[in-house]
This record gives structure tokens, sequence and C-alpha cells, in this order.
């Protein structure tokens, strides 16, 4: 299997060399704050091609040959090599066992790079996990202390997929547990941690905003601003204005 796994490996790198196109490097480039390192391969042929990789090698290779697959292809820190390991792991997520979880963990903590890579694995890969009794959303508690801020970064973006849940029952003690689990990313130091964050609080305020504006109110003087900018983008002009800071924290 592992000289498939290369052969395959080796035909997605040719395709990308082959369909590298410097204007679409320039046409996203500006979304990137924080970098990232693309060929320039339109996106419906990199969709397409990934397409058809699974159709042909998705017996041959089974779960755990793409995740080798994923493996080389997120090593290679291009955006549309890892953009084929999120496509790859999100049809086969249906499958997946607890023990694929700390092989997508090291993805996280190694080799992602950007939040298109990071988000796309957060939104149609992780969610499966919250699922299975043997992980859950304790299972991502130890994310919350890692090195990488993308890793740290994951968990309030694959917790927006509990909130479906959580709307459909009404659930405040939901809402509330979840509040909960995101408080040591409060004080975290990373811009794009701070945008998850902000993005998950939101979201959550549109089904609970009581709950979240309590919640923020007991944060607005050491949280990072751009929490704040992201959670009360929603809301109306005098409701944001009760989140200004009263004085000046931790120079943020």
């Amino acid at each position: 299997m592992e000289t498939v796994v290369l052969a395959v490996y080796q035909e997605l790198t040719d395709f990308c060399v082959a369909h590298a196109d410097e204007r679409v490097v320039e046409k996203y480039a500006r979304f990137f704050r924080e970098g990232h390192d693309p060929y320039g391969v339109d996106r419906a042929l990199v969709a397409d091609k990934g397409k058809a990789i699974l159709g042909r090698y998705r017996d041959e290779l089974g779960l755990d040959g793409f995740l080798e697959l994923g493996d080389m292809l997120m090593q290679s820190g291009k955006w549309e090599e890892a953009g084929f390991a999120v496509r790859f792991m999100k049809d086969w997520s249906k499958e997946f066992t607890p023990a694929v979880f700390p092989r997508l963990r090291k993805w996280f903590d190694t080799w992602v790079q950007d939040w298109a890579t990071s988000d796309g694995l957060c939104g149609d890969v992780l969610p499966r996990f919250l699922d299975m009794p043997q992980v859950g959303l304790d299972g991502f508690a130890s994310w919350r202390d890692s090195e990488s801020k993308w890793t740290r970064r994951a968990v309030p973006v694959t917790m927006l997929a509990l909130l479906k849940e959580c709307k459909e029952q009404d659930d405040a003690a939901g809402v509330g547990a979840l509040l909960d689990f995101i408080r040591p990313l409060m004080l975290d130091e990373e811009r794009v941690v701070h945008q998850g964050l902000g993005w998950f609080l939101r979201e959550t305020w549109k089904l609970r905003p009581d709950q979240v504006e309590a919640f923020l109110m007991e944060w607005k003087e050491e949280s990072a601003r751009l929490i704040f900018q992201y959670a009360t983008e929603k809301m109306t002009a005098e409701s944001r204005a009760r989140f200004r800071r009263e004085r000046k924290s931790r120079g943020r």
C-alpha cells in the first residue's frame, strides 16, 4: 500500500505544479493575514481532482491509506495539498473510529498553517468525534493547552456544530456548559484564537443572548477586544457599547 500512496501523492503534486497560476495566488493572498503557501490552482480543478482520486483509490487504499496520504499532503505546507487532505477526510468521516482522533490532532499541532485548512477540518471532519462517546467534547479539553494556535482555535470553531442541538432543545444548561468549556481560552494571546472565540460567541448569542452577554461582561476588562468585535457584531450599537472597557487592561 505504501507504494500506491507514494504514487498518488506524486500524481497530486504533479497536478498542482502543472496547473499553478500566479494570478490565483494573487487573488486569494489578501484573505490570509497569517500567510499561506499555495501553488495557485483553481479551486474547481482541485475539487475535481480530489473527487477523481477518491473514485479511483477508495477501495484500494481504504481509510488507513488515505490517512497516510493525508499525512504526506499536510506535511508539504502547500495550501492545495492540505485541501486535498481535508477533502479526503471529509469523505471518510463516517467511517472514523476514536483511534483517528489523535492522528488528526497531530495535523493541527504540527502542520496546519492557515484558517482555511483549519476551518475546513473543524467544519467537515472534527464534528464526527463529538458524537463518539469515547471522545466527545471532553476529548478536546487538552487541545486548549496546545502550543499550536491552530489547535486551540479548533476548539471553539468545532463547537459550532453543537449549537444546532442546543437550539433544537432550547438548552440553557447546554449553552452554559459550552461557555464554561471555552473559559481557558479567553485570555489567549493569538489573533486567530480570538477570531474563533468571537465567531463561536456570536453564533451562541443568537440562541441565548442573555447568557452570552453575561459571559462577555465577565471578561470585558481582560479578554482581547477582537473577541468582542466578533461576538457583538450582530448586536445593536447600544448593546455593543455595554462591552467597552472601563479601564485599560493588559495593554490590549
